[in-house]
């Protein structure tokens, strides 16, 4: 069951709500025990004890979320219960609703929401009764500081209070008002600048989003994205006041990010540094503490935390946190071992770490890793020799049959120039591992003899692996006996190769396909697939493959690719000038004036073209909507309209699919008047006409044009070229 369903938390939330509050209290308390910063859920809560008059329920509640839930509806509906309770308590209530005030604005005072709240304290403190002169002006002094905070705050209200300090002060003194206004102003112009700002960033954000673990999802990645850039606007002081202020609206931004972005250990990451970065390592050790709580399966959040400890000197504490790491995982990985091992050695010496060692590889759970990090440890280190090689001899007792180590242990033989014990070890592995997971440490034996033996060595070797590997499906040298690619891979070094990247392409696509013949009997392989590597990314005879590593790539078919070639002719254009003006025609005729109207707007095309016979036979099988073209007269014309086609000065098609030339000097208006008497009996005959457009005639129109010497991909471009299916370059087709 997921826990962390929002749709079932909603559906809980509501029905919790129409509960009386028995009955209410144990859903809520198990919503808020999966979600505990979810301001919505809590101010349900609380509203529903406030409606039975609960007041000791309700303050408790309110203990538990306040400082938690940073939301301004939420510490609203707080200051709404202090104000009922207090109402009724003469001045000693007003004091204490005074207090609650100061303690919500202290919280929530720079949300962008917070505007009025700021207009109710000033409202609340413009109402308190006063006796002396005193007091009068003691409480027009606080009225004008909470103004001056106010003012200085980029909330959604922050226009609406300037006028009213404004008014405050002209109402109290004229003079005095004059020099304040004039000091203020330029501080409210920023705040006002700076909302507008930060407007922008709020805007982005979900008020409504639940804090669930990450999924991964669009709109949490946006979500994350969104506060980020509000806690990057926010660090960098965009109203320019002091640093203690500044460094307050980020913890603020920070916590309110956390109510939404609480699983998402990245963030609690941030504001530890944050704070750390800025002095107040105490604040960064707190942020950590919380976090571990929050995600207390969160290993990196903990190794962040102990380093931190460990960076201010803080050893024991730093202790603490490594022991409760190994405590949680020892049945689970060496990694805490290994750490913990490497702090001991930096913070208590040689031999507490040893003793740890001899310790851990008793355990059950203890992997070659610990093995090999603690051999490394004394070899780098200590530089003890002696003890490294007596790890790792002991640890060959128990993962012999590891090829990991076999291979941590060959690197460091080698750095101790040993080659015979190195052969030896190499012998003795391969001797116990079965082919299938020999293939990197028969690799591994290969490169070594490259390095340190001589070519008898180097041939027998690879001999013997492709002679053991020759039954593995995984390597692609056991298709083949003896081949270029063997010379490649035992002369080629570093990023230097003994052939240039197009012979080394040749050989990789060569090499891949004749292992997918040797093992799949699948000679299309080869005209359907290929592999190119490059220099820098083979690495022959390395640990890295040198092809792809699985049959299952889905690959382009290309063997009907065309090569773009921006040289391609246009194809003829099928004007009066053509020579074959009557056989169009005729063809033309048959055609619809969709059809028509479809070709004539064809745009230009350079480069590869379709196949024409498959383009037309697939426009034939479409049904395309009937368009209509309006004249000067504002009759409606089907088909295309009898504009220039083929650009100004040339001739196009008309409607009825026969060349039409300009009109010279004023004949066009004769034209117009006579054809327009002759439309109506145009447009039947046309349409009769259509019904008997066929395939074969569209297919008779390319066969024309191939035997007017128009290549295939030529025909193609003649079908897409611009204006008209059949524009094109004259001189093209003239020849």
């Amino acid at each position: 069951m997921d826990i962390y369903n929002v749709e079932a938390a909603e559906i809980l939330a509501n029905e919790a709500q129409l509960l009386p509050i028995g009955e209410a209290a144990p859903i809520y308390e198990k919503l808020l025990a999966t979600f505990p910063t979810a301001a919505k859920y809590w101010k349900q809560y609380v509203e529903a004890y406030m409606a039975t008059k609960d007041d000791e329920s309700t303050k408790q509640i309110f203990s538990r979320c306040l400082l938690s839930c940073l939301q301004i509806n939420l510490w609203r509906c707080y200051i709404n219960f202090i104000r009922r309770v207090n109402d009724k308590r003469g001045s000693e209530g007003l004091e204490e609703t005074k207090k609650a005030f100061d303690f919500m604005l202290n919280y929530v005072g720079n949300d962008v929401a917070s505007g009025p709240v700021w207009m109710d304290y000033i409202a609340f403190l413009k109402s308190m009764p006063v006796v002396t002169p005193h007091e009068e002006s003691h409480r027009m002094t606080t009225v004008r500081k909470v103004y001056q905070k106010a003012i200085l705050v980029p909330t959604n209200h922050v226009e609406q209070l300037w006028k009213d300090y404004e008014n405050f002060e002209n109402s109290v003194s004229r003079t005095l008002a004059k020099g304040l206004l004039s000091e203020y102003q330029p501080k409210f112009n920023s705040a006002k600048a700076v909302y507008r700002e930060r407007k922008k960033y709020i805007d982005d954000i979900d008020w409504n989003m639940l804090a669930v673990p990450p999924t991964g999802s669009y709109k949490e990645e946006q979500q994350c994205m969104a506060w980020k850039r509000l806690l990057a606007f926010e660090k960098g002081n965009p109203q320019r006041i002091d640093a203690t202020t500044a460094n307050r609206r980020v913890t603020f931004t920070f916590e309110q990010c956390l109510m939404y972005l609480y699983h998402h250990p990245d963030i609690w990451y941030d504001y530890a540094t944050w704070h750390a970065k800025n002095g107040s390592m105490d604040s960064a050790i707190k942020i950590f503490q919380r976090a571990v709580k929050a995600l207390p399966d969160s290993e990196v959040l903990k190794y962040a935390f102990a380093e931190l400890e460990e960076s201010r000197g803080a050893i024991q504490p730093a202790k603490a946190i490594y022991e409760s790491l190994v405590a949680e995982n020892a049945g689970m990985t060496s990694l805490a071992h290994i750490q913990f091992i490497r702090f001991l050695r930096r913070t208590e010496g040689i031999e507490a770490a040893r003793k740890y060692f001899l310790d851990a590889r008793k355990l059950p759970s203890c992997t070659y890793h610990v093995y090999v990090a603690y051999a490394t440890m004394a070899f780098c280190l200590d530089k003890d020799a002696k003890v490294a090689q007596s790890v790792f001899e002991a640890g060959l007792k128990r993962f012999m049959h590891e090829p990991g180590y076999i291979l941590e242990y060959a690197d460091f033989l080698c750095r101790l120039n040993d080659d015979r014990n190195v052969r030896a070890l190499f012998e003795r592995a391969l001797s116990l591992l079965p082919p299938e997971e020999s293939i990197e440490v028969w690799k591994r034996f290969a490169q070594f003899e490259q390095t340190f033996g001589d070519l008898s060595s180097m041939l027998k070797v690879e001999q013997r692996r492709k002679e053991a590997l020759s039954r593995t499906s995984e390597d692609a040298l056991s298709a083949l006996e003896n081949t270029l690619y063997d010379i490649v891979s035992r002369y080629s070094y570093m990023d230097l190769w003994p052939c240039s990247t197009k012979e080394l392409d040749y050989l990789s696509r060569h090499e891949w396909l004749a292992k997918n013949i040797a093992n799949k009997g699948d000679k299309s392989v080869v005209l359907t697939t290929g592999a190119t590597l490059d220099k820098g990314a083979a690495r022959v005879g390395s640990n890295t493959k040198l092809l792809p590593q699985s049959g299952k790539v889905v690959r382009p078919e290309i063997s009907r690719m065309v090569i773009y070639d921006p040289r391609q002719m246009k194809g003829p254009d099928f004007s009066t000038s053509s020579g074959y003006t009557k056989e169009v025609d005729e063809i033309l005729k048959r055609l619809s004036p969709q059809m028509m109207s479809f070709i004539t707007n064809l745009p230009a095309i350079e480069g590869p073209s379709p196949d024409t016979d498959i383009v037309l036979s697939v426009l034939l099988q479409s049904t395309l909507p009937v368009g209509h073209n309006v004249d000067k007269s504002g009759l409606q014309v089907p088909g295309p309209s009898t504009s220039d086609l083929s650009g100004p000065g040339k001739s196009g098609l008309n409607q009825n699919g026969s060349i039409h030339r300009p009109p010279r000097d004023g004949q066009s208006m004769k034209r117009k008047n006579s054809e327009r008497g002759r439309r109506q009996e145009d447009d039947d005959t046309t349409t009769t006409v259509q019904s008997q457009a066929m395939p074969r005639d569209i297919f008779r129109l390319r066969q024309i044009q191939r035997n007017r010497g128009m290549g295939s991909s030529q025909s193609g471009s003649a079908a897409l070229s611009s204006g008209s299916v059949f524009s094109g370059d004259q001189s093209a087709s003239s020849g």
